[in-house]
């Protein structure tokens, strides 16, 4: 331990380092605080020097502010982005059921054209945790991750999906169908069978807003505006089978399957053009005997 903590010490972006004595007898436990730049770099030191992953422990610190002043320096920590993409690519039942809530709630809005209950299936709806979860695994080039992230993905949209599909076909056979309903007019969602400029335009933004979101851990809030390309076409695709037209949730299934490609694309591209400034940073840190 005194040879790690010695590691820690030669490391630029790394101070306050100290053994501490463990409560086990003859254990210590090692504490430093290292700047975001620095953190991939040292995790592949340590594994290096032989010390196992399961024995190391990052705590995420937000500064509220600092003294030093300097260059603002990027957040892009590749070890916390990929760790919490592993958790969101996980088909955990929370997700599902919250899935399936989504799906009753945009069906109410369909049927009953209420652009209110739509934003709010939108809200309830995590399938932007899966959507970077993707991104991440295709720009790490973790086909696994990728793999596991995505099957999530389809499997919470086609619960979303069914659930639209279950209660639309309900309210059709017990007659709680608003006279006047039709789906090809429905002012919430009448563009959803067919893929345009905008879709991809606003597909590609919610991307790029789902990586950063990601990152900054402001996915929450976030969450809402990425779902406005998913929920709704999911929704729309579960009514229209339910309500047997079928060639309109053909349509839908079209504009959802693209709206996932371009929103992982997106992602994928924020987060190697991120990854790219880094390198650059770091290269002329070195070059500058930093």
């Amino acid at each position: 331990m005194s040879a790690v903590a010695e590691l820690l010490d030669g490391f630029d972006g790394i101070s306050r380092v100290r053994i501490v004595s463990a409560a086990r007898p003859g254990h210590s436990v090692v504490a430093a605080a290292v700047r975001p730049g620095a953190v991939d770099t040292l995790l592949e030191a340590l594994r290096r020097q032989g010390v196992p992953a399961a024995e190391i422990t990052l705590t995420h610190v937000e500064a509220v502010g600092s003294l030093a002043r300097g260059p603002a320096e990027a957040s892009l920590v590749w070890a916390d982005v990929l760790g919490t993409a592993r958790l969101n690519a996980r088909p955990i039942a929370r997700y599902l059921a919250f899935m399936f809530v989504a799906g009753v709630i945009a069906c109410y809005g369909v049927v009953d054209d209420n652009v209110i209950l739509v934003v709010g299936a939108m809200a309830v709806s995590p399938d932007l945790l899966p959507i970077t979860a993707i991104g991440v695994g295709v720009a790490g080039r973790r086909p696994a991750l990728a793999g596991r992230a995505l099957f999530t993905l389809a499997l919470g949209l086609a619960i979303a999906s069914l659930a639209a599909g279950i209660f639309a076909f309900a309210q059709n056979r017990l007659d709680l169908i608003p006279a006047a309903f039709n789906l090809t007019a429905t002012g919430v969602l009448g563009s959803l069978t067919s893929v345009n400029n905008e879709t991809i335009a606003v597909a590609l933004a919610a991307g790029v807003a789902g990586m950063l979101a990601l990152e900054t851990r402001a996915s929450a809030g976030v969450g809402v505006a990425i779902s406005v390309t998913t929920i709704p076409a999911a929704a729309y695709l579960g009514v229209a089978a339910g309500l047997g037209e079928f060639e309109k949730a053909t349509g839908a299934l079209g504009v959802l399957g693209a709206n996932v490609a371009v929103m992982v694309a997106g992602a994928v591209a924020t987060l190697a053009l991120q990854s790219s400034l880094m390198r650059r940073a770091l290269a002329r840190r070195l070059g500058n005997g930093a």
